[in-house]
């Protein structure tokens, strides 16, 4: 059994457990950044952060009817918005011309 199953119980409750889980995820990243030890970070284990954060994301703003703030935008710098979003789009092999038509839908 892998070491972190073992230190972690299954979630019972993942809509109520996950504003600490966020909480702890954001301090964990504050630390590994500050840290100087972000090369140490499993690429995979990014990516599947970031894929279960936009699947989450997504399945909200389609139940809510809305688009919330995907991030807080005080925290963040245009640059960190930029490298993140060309990166999904050549990940998903979408290109600017399909981000415009989606940016020009009514939100």
């Amino acid at each position: 059994m892998p070491m972190e199953s073992a230190a972690r119980p299954a979630l019972e409750r993942p809509s109520e457990d996950l504003p600490e889980l966020a909480r702890a995820l954001a301090a964990a990243s504050d630390r590994v950044r500050q840290s100087g030890e972000v090369s140490a970070i499993g690429s995979s284990d990014l990516a599947a952060l970031i894929t279960a954060a936009l699947k989450l994301y997504a399945a909200k703003a389609e139940a809510d009817g809305t688009l919330p703030p995907p991030v807080v935008a005080e925290k963040i710098t245009p640059t960190e918005v930029v490298v993140v979003v060309t990166e999904m789009l050549r990940a998903a092999n979408l290109s600017l011309f399909d981000l415009a038509m989606w940016y020009r839908r009514p939100r």
